[in-house]
């Protein structure tokens, strides 16, 4: 039975027997007082534990032991090497230097190298492996990010699989060099050649250099592209911006998304946003005038005043967004529920008719004389009032009566802002026997803007009933496979029934019974 220590090494705790442990301690003392003279020393000799920490760790988990004895320390002395044996073979070196000799190929293994990484090592880790310099590599790389964007995908293939190369021993190897003790001295009396400027400013020379060649036609044509293009926008935009300020009557405010706008902050916002947009495609537009017609840069003097402009239409533009965004804070929702009287079978149609408030008869000068008998209807193709908000959900009737739940929810500063919005909602449902007519959008009571809202709509009917729906209602109808159930495109409705797992298809329902 031996003895065993507890020894740390390469900041690694080692069980050792302690016949094993007296044999270690000769070695690194030799190694110690070979490398004393080094500047150094202290590094290489800490760089050699490491490794021989590594390898006692490999030995103890291929082989599942918990302790290193005699026979390990020979086998990772051997390969490391006598201290001996290396300053025997410098002798030779010095002796023989006037002699080529032939080059030592060793084995490499491919590992990221991010000491000279420019982003994550791959290419610098390739140029190793290949031995090739990096940034013929790395200029590859970059050209193969225009063959369809592989390169980008291929870099970050190669990022995910290839490991760092952390260790002394992994850079060595890494490079080609053998992780014993004369490896780790040649390393710090060869080190890496220093790279002077990096890849990316050599890349940005080389791109100079096309630029005042032949680049410079490609730049003037893409140059003028550009003012063409520019110069369309800036025309847009002012357009729009007059159109807002008056050129269009003031339907526009009630037309999504501008009635988000509170109408008091339609001059500001508007004038605001302009500047925001307008002015970087205007500095666009001015330094492709420089660079087509080798003009003189823009005055600094106007330079620095568009700047500012620019930043206050950002902070009046934020302000606005801020203040608006605020009036979304709370929401709030009721609940109206109506009766519907019971049939076996129902019909449920879209009703284009619009309701009307007082402000719309004035708005659109309804006369009720030349009206009398008319239909005002809405087209359901081009609403820009509102997003889509109306939802309906068809659902089983637990108590086996047919009936309509209206919920309407809104958003506002508080959230007895929030009721006030919802309240403000107008919702069209009427009942004619069987027939179940639905309006294809909210209307508001009273102008207002627009704040969320919404209407959600439960019919809920007893088991065994059907319920013929218009082809209308595949806007509305959320998470049913509507259009599955389209059998036959002659016939404006579907044909549905209310199981006891809920509402199924007709058609799907008499297959399944028929097999």
């Amino acid at each position: 039975m031996k003895k065993t220590l507890n020894i740390n090494i390469g900041n690694s705790i080692i069980h050792i027997e302690e016949d094993a442990y007296e044999m270690l301690t000769v070695y690194l003392n030799e190694v110690k007082q070979h490398f004393a003279k080094n500047a150094d020393d202290f590094e290489i000799v800490t760089d050699i534990e490491n490794r021989i920490a590594e390898m006692f760790a490999e030995i103890l988990t291929n082989q599942q032991r918990q302790v290193i004895n005699i026979q390990d320390v020979q086998i990772v002395t051997a390969q490391m090497g006598s201290v001996k044996d290396f300053e025997s073979s410098e002798e030779e070196e010095e002796e023989t230097q006037e002699y080529a000799s032939p080059p030592h190929f060793s084995v490499k293994k491919l590992y990221r190298d991010t000491d000279q990484a420019m982003i994550a090592g791959v290419c610098s880790g390739l140029s190793h492996y290949l031995d090739v310099e990096s940034r013929l590599v790395r200029l590859i790389a970059i050209a193969t990010i225009f063959l369809g964007g592989s390169g980008i995908l291929a870099y970050v293939v190669l990022w995910i699989m290839i490991p760092r190369a952390v260790t002394k021993a992994e850079k060595m190897t890494m490079r080609g060099e053998e992780a014993n003790l004369k490896g780790f001295a040649n390393s710090y009396l060869q080190p890496l050649v220093h790279q002077s400027r990096g890849f990316i400013a050599e890349f940005l020379d080389v791109l100079g250099n096309f630029i005042n060649g032949t680049g410079k036609v490609i730049f003037k044509i893409i140059a003028a592209g550009i003012i063409a293009f520019g110069s369309l926008i800036i025309l847009f935009l002012i357009v729009a911006l007059a159109a807002l300020l008056g050129m269009w009557d003031s339907n526009v405010y009630q037309m999504f998304p501008l009635n988000i706008i509170n109408h008091e902050y339609i001059t500001a916002s508007a004038i605001a946003a302009f500047l925001v947009f307008m002015i970087p495609v205007l500095a666009l537009v001015l330094f492709s005038i420089r660079v087509a017609f080798n003009s003189r840069p823009v005055n600094k003097s106007l330079s620095f005043g568009l700047l500012i402009i620019w930043l206050a239409g950002v902070a009046v533009t934020s302000f606005y967004v801020v203040k608006i965004g605020s009036e979304f804070k709370e929401g709030a929702e009721f609940t109206q529920v109506s009766e519907v009287k019971p049939f076996q079978t129902y019909t449920l149609n879209i009703d284009r008719t619009r309701f009307f408030t007082k402000e719309d008869s004035l708005r659109y000068s309804i006369d009720p004389g030349n009206y009398n008998g008319r239909r005002i209807l809405t087209d359901l193709d081009h609403n820009f009032d509102a997003p889509r908000n109306i939802r309906l959900n068809i659902e089983k009737s637990e108590n086996g009566k047919p009936s309509l739940s209206q919920y309407y929810k809104a958003r506002g500063k508080t959230f007895e802002m929030a009721l006030k919005n919802a309240q403000n909602i107008h919702y069209d449902f009427l009942q004619h026997d069987s027939l179940l007519t639905f309006s294809p959008m909210l209307q508001f009571v009273k102008a207002g803007n627009w704040r969320g809202q919404e209407v959600e709509l439960t019919l809920k009917v007893p088991v065994g009933t059907r319920l013929n729906i218009s082809k209308n209602f595949s806007r509305y109808l959320d998470g049913y496979g509507y259009w599955d159930c389209d059998h036959d495109s002659n016939s404006e409705f579907t044909v549905w029934k209310m199981t006891d797992a809920g509402i199924k298809c007709e058609h799907e329902e008499t297959e399944n019974s028929g097999e």
